[in-house]
């Protein structure tokens, strides 16, 4: 009897012991047959062992044999993957629009970081990425570590949307944190974002410009992989402060101590085959429809929404 156990891309990449977009990767070659439940992908067992047997070697047969059901994945979607890199809400409402919009594409989500993403893309892993890199030399977001990532690479930048940044604390803000100054004091604890996320770097980057070492601040080495984890520990008082975006300051109820206005941004690879979801995905940002479920989230600055702020050509 055939193994009817699903897994999710999460669960794939701990078995594999690989990234999510490397599983992500092998969905959109078509080499990991993978079917949407609701909003998540799933892979059968049987799928997979299919898959571990033919990167073994051990079964050439294999190398053609269709997914559960004797379709192709080509030919049982009839879609191209687009891999859609980022942490924000915003991409999981812009994946929303692109299925209602069409059938030829699907949206596949990827929750990584703004350097990992551009990473991803540099090796031809992500489609369409979210970056909010600060540059402190420069005071600009994205366009410098972009120029420098994908070099040789057409692309274009379009605007996704501004948000304000600082600082989350606890109510009533008991330490008098007001300034990324105060995260070298002594009796301030922080909890810190992942390595290659773009709080990470607008944290090493005002350390930077204020002369701070890493090293005195306290819990610089305590991680979490997003907004929601650092606000929850600053809210639970395993930290005074850490570095997020407004919104995850009101979903737990923390104080949120506004420093700067981010800029995030969407990056896509230009080529022949690309434009068709390329135009899609502006069409979608520029839209009243979109803009609009984007204005009921606090902290969501539109006034640069859809503009395009660099179109490199190769």
């Amino acid at each position: 009897m055939p193994d009817v156990t699903s897994y999710t891309t999460e669960e794939i990449a701990k078995l594999l012991r690989v990234s999510k977009l490397t599983v992500y990767d092998l969905i959109k070659k078509g080499e990991l047959p993978a079917y949407r439940v609701g909003r998540q992908m799933r892979v059968d067992a049987d799928d997979l062992e299919r898959y571990k047997l033919r990167a073994k070697g051990s079964n050439n047969r294999l190398t053609n044999v269709a997914p559960s059901g004797g379709q192709s994945l080509a030919s049982a979607t009839d879609a191209s993957s687009l891999v859609i890199t980022g942490q924000d809400v915003s991409l999981d409402i812009l994946s929303k629009h692109i299925e209602k919009r069409t059938k030829d594409f699907r949206p596949l989500r990827s929750h990584v970081g703004s350097m990992d993403s551009l990473i991803a893309m540099y090796q031809g892993r992500a489609d369409i990425v979210s970056a909010h890199l600060l540059d402190g030399d420069t005071g600009e977001y994205n366009l410098p570590y972009i120029r420098k990532l994908l070099v040789g690479f057409p692309y274009i930048v379009i605007n996704l949307l501004t948000r304000t940044a600082g600082l989350y604390v606890k109510k009533g803000n008991p330490k008098h944190i007001a300034s990324w100054a105060d995260l070298s004091r002594s009796d301030v604890r922080i909890v810190n974002r992942e390595k290659g996320s773009g709080a990470r770097v607008l944290l090493d980057e005002q350390l930077r410009l204020h002369g701070i070492s890493p090293g005195n601040v306290r819990g610089y080495l305590d991680e979490e992989s997003n907004h929601l984890g650092v606000a929850g520990k600053v809210m639970t008082g395993e930290a005074d402060a850490g570095v997020g975006i407004e919104k995850a300051a009101f979903i737990v109820g923390a104080d949120f101590i506004p420093l700067t206005k981010e800029r995030c941004d969407l990056v896509m690879l230009k080529s022949a085959e690309n434009m068709a979801w390329i135009e899609l995905v502006q069409s979608i940002v520029a839209s009243p429809s979109f803009q609009e479920e984007l204005r009921s989230i606090q902290g969501y600055d539109l006034s640069l929404t859809g503009k395009v702020l660099l179109d490199q050509h190769s």
